[in-house]
């Protein structure tokens, strides 16, 4: 339940805000524009901004960092810097292995744990990611949903392998590949497949969820492939080595 109550002055503020993260035009790990700043871009009061920025936060589509600034998304897990750095090499079809391995588990986690409020945020995560324009704003959309699922698995272990995972993901040059492999159709394809993901853990269906996040990973997992190897006559690991440290 909201804590917060509406005011309707402030939703237009909320929009261009949300209308400036759907643009791309956010650094990639989605820092928003200082509240002044915003305040003189939307020609509006500090105070506006700011409630609209707390109003955001409730719905969980920003979040803040003390001395840091306003973030679009979710916040990343702060273990994953540390893991991140004992990673050594690894390319992006091993960490979409991986991911196989652990995010399926983690939603069949959040369809016994997730709360009433959390699913709201999801489904506006997987709303805004299907709104988004350009290859940033849809990156960053979508590693808040993954984001909120592994956090609301409410499993320490897990969510610190999730967060290495994390981690590596947001290696430039694997976020260009990932760019490159999603297409207007696809991106229908994963929305679709989210939707299936909400709902089979708003059921309370673990099975269902697992098998869901399953089936949404080896989507993208197929497609990753065939980006990286076109011809589909088998890859090399050595050619798409990521450097993470």
């Amino acid at each position: 339940m909201s804590t917060t109550p509406r005011n309707p002055t402030i939703e237009p503020i909320k929009e261009q805000v949300l209308s400036l993260i759907r643009s791309g035009r956010l650094a990639a790990d989605g820092k928003l524009p200082t509240e002044r700043v915003l305040a003189e871009q939307f020609d509006v009061s500090r105070r506006a901004v700011r409630q609209a920025l707390d109003s955001l936060e409730e719905q969980g589509l920003v979040w803040r960092k003390q001395g840091k600034g306003t973030f679009a998304g979710q916040p990343a897990d702060p273990t994953g810097d540390l893991a991140a750095r004992i990673a050594g090499e690894t390319n992006a079809l091993q960490v979409m292995e991986a991911r196989l391995c652990i995010e399926p588990e983690l939603a069949a986690l959040c369809a016994k744990r997730m709360q009433p409020e959390e699913m709201a945020r999801l489904r506006r995560l997987a709303q805004r990611q299907f709104e988004s324009n350009g290859p940033e704003a849809i990156e960053l959309w979508d590693g808040a949903f993954h984001r909120l699922i592994a956090q609301c698995a409410r499993n320490r272990p897990l969510l610190t392998s999730f967060a290495l995972l994390d981690k590596i993901r947001s290696n430039p040059e694997w976020i260009r590949i990932r760019a490159q492999a999603r297409t207007e159709p696809s991106l229908e394809v994963s929305h679709c497949e989210h939707m299936t993901i909400i709902e089979a853990i708003e059921a309370r269906d673990p099975d269902l969820a697992r098998t869901a996040m399953r089936d949404h990973l080896t989507t993208r997992f197929d497609a990753l492939r065939l980006e990286l190897d076109p011809a589909n006559e088998g890859w090399d690991t050595e050619v798409f080595d990521i450097d993470v440290g």
